[in-house]
């Protein structure tokens, strides 16, 4: 049924414009009043078919006369107004913490000026605050590059004690060594005159069995040095190159900073703005609401009038809570940005007001924003760093001569106990029950290393260097023309911004007077209410306008000053936001 309901509907709309000439050229009066009921049940099947594609609604129907509804009490915090201004050093969230219950409540609300707006960003930012870490890192491993030149000096120590047991067995004797005589069997005669066994003999299958107890410990000095390194000096340049990118990374960020927070405030501005002229549209509304009921009251006006100004209201009332609901997201949006306490909520303290026009023209914008770009820059210094990484890795394949140089001290203390003699013994003289060895040595000489063949890694891992540092050349050309183009399209939205501003000036006051008279008209009697209704509507439009002209204004002024902010490349030097830009600062 609801489609067919469509389809009649437009069958009805889809008809020969002649039939309109054709009803004022005919003269016969019944003729057009058939026409013109046929024209209302036509309107009529319209109307029906229409209201077949709205779907039903899940409650009933809202009484026409019932009062407004009142504003969501979870939006009436959030859109409070700031109860002081925000404390010269604000705290910051833990960076591994995430807040609990109570800090995600709504807290206190608290304004702050663009400028400290700007000066807390460059303090509590995380992003920014983990880049001057990377350069901090970067500077890190320069210095661990350039200690390379220098020679390397360790101490070393040991010391070791242990326990053994032996257990000598000799099957053959020692007096002949393939059939020639060698030790002698007899050794001196005692005092008795009777030769005995010498001292080094062993009989066959003689042995013997001891324990042993080795204390040894040493200790020096080490250096190490390498006198002919040629991967050395491109691994500096390729550290020094890498720390001027991350470096011109900071000051791109600081630029990218300071444009993330101007658009956060300008849009708070427009959200706390637009919330005002909402509400005020709604005040505006309930008086002339109020105005038309006593005309109908009086039998001056219809009932449609009534019925009009309640949608209007309602409408209107809609709108702000929309309005309000954007203000609480932008207050969180900046408050995201400086990166407060969570239980902070942040609001604007400045009033809006438009920036001047841009100082330079679009040539002169545009060879000021090439001029030590800091976006262009890290790109260069990305690109000669991996040129000097490729050539460290080619270096490998070269010789490299080192010095080496040791020395130190030594000690041992072997003690045997247990010694027994099996079968007439064994090596009983070299078995000493104590034993203490001591001394020094010391060692230099030089080291000469040559890569000949890798089956071509060293020179892939070069090649692959070079490829990617051929990349970059193209990466730089692709942000170049990004750099033109975001200056292009700010410096063009800007000068139509501060046309449009001019022009929506010209409208709010033209505006504002017709509203007042198309007022004054119908309270009278001298005017209709659809008349008042266009002239609230395009009151509430120029306002509207205008105030989004001044935040573009703003706005593309602080994308403009983006590209051309002069920044400082190191951490540590100070910085201080700047809201203008001076034709001086180009030159």
């Amino acid at each position: 049924m609801r489609w067919a309901a469509v389809a009649l509907a437009l069958s009805f709309v889809d008809q020969p414009a002649s039939k309109a000439q054709q009803l004022l050229e005919n003269d016969e009066i019944d003729g057009g009043v058939q026409r013109l009921e046929q024209s209302w049940r036509q309107l009529d099947l319209q109307l029906r078919a229409l209201d077949a594609l709205i779907p039903a609604e899940p409650e009933p129907t809202t009484e026409r006369f019932a009062p407004a509804q009142p504003l969501p009490k979870s939006l009436l915090k959030p859109n409070a107004a700031a109860s002081s201004a925000l404390s010269p050093e604000p705290g910051s969230p833990t960076p591994l913490e995430l807040p609990d219950a109570t800090e995600l409540k709504p807290g206190v609300i608290e304004s702050v000026s663009l400028k400290r707006a700007l000066q807390i960003a460059v303090a509590n930012n995380p992003g920014l605050q983990s880049q001057r870490l990377r350069v901090a890192a970067a500077l890190s491993e320069l210095q661990a590059a350039l200690g390379t030149y220098w020679p390397q000096i360790s101490a070393y120590a040991e010391g070791s004690t242990g326990k053994a047991s032996n257990n000598i067995n000799v099957p053959t004797g020692n007096n002949s060594l393939n059939k020639v005589p060698a030790l002698s069997k007899n050794g001196l005669r005692a005092a008795s005159g009777k030769a005995t066994d010498g001292p080094f003999y062993t009989p066959a299958g003689g042995g013997a069995y001891f324990n042993q107890v080795e204390n040894a410990g040493d200790a020096g000095l080490q250096l190490d040095y390498a006198l002919l390194d040629f991967a050395r000096t491109p691994r500096v340049e390729a550290s020094r190159s890498k720390l001027q990118e991350q470096r011109s990374l900071y000051a791109n960020q600081l630029r990218r900073l300071q444009l993330d927070v101007s658009e956060a405030y300008y849009r708070l501005q427009q959200a706390d703005q637009n919330v005002r002229i909402q509400d005020a549209a709604v005040q505006n509304d309930l008086m002339i609401l109020q105005d038309t009921l006593d005309l109908q009251r009086a039998g001056l006006v219809p009932r449609l009038d009534v019925m009009r100004r309640r949608a209007i209201e309602a409408s209107d009332q809609e709108a702000l809570i929309q309005a309000m609901a954007d203000r609480a997201i932008a207050r969180r949006a900046l408050s995201v940005v400086l990166n407060v306490d969570p239980q902070i909520s942040v609001t604007t303290a400045d009033p809006i007001e438009p920036m001047p026009a841009w100082p330079l023209d679009l040539e002169a914008s545009l060879l000021a924003a090439y001029r030590g770009n800091p976006e262009l820059e890290a790109i260069l210094a990305a690109r000669n760093a991996l040129a000097r990484r490729s050539d460290a890795v080619a270096a490998d394949l070269l010789p490299k001569l080192s010095l080496f140089a040791n020395a130190g001290t030594y000690g041992v203390n072997e003690q045997m106990y247990n010694v027994i003699g099996k079968n007439g013994g064994c090596c009983g003289s070299p078995i000493n029950t104590v034993f203490n060895n001591s001394g020094y040595d010391w060692s230099l000489g030089l080291s000469i290393t040559w890569l000949l063949f890798d089956a071509g890694t060293t020179a892939g891992r070069a090649r692959a260097l070079d490829q990617r540092s051929q990349a970059s050349a193209q990466d730089y050309a692709t942000r170049r023309n990004a750099i033109r183009l975001r200056l292009e399209s700010a410096f063009f939205n800007h000068e139509a911004s501060l046309a449009k501003l001019a022009s929506a000036r010209r409208g709010v006051a033209a505006a504002m007077e017709a509203f007042r008279d198309v007022r004054l008209r119908y309270q009278t009697g001298l005017s209709s209410e659809l008349d008042l209704s266009i002239t609230q509507e395009r009151l509430i439009s120029s306002l509207v306008r205008r105030l989004d002209a001044t935040v573009d204004v703003n706005i593309t002024y602080a994308q403009l000053l983006r590209e051309l902010l002069p920044v400082p490349r190191n951490p540590a030097a100070p910085f201080t936001p700047a809201l203008t830009y001076s034709a001086n600062q180009s030159s």
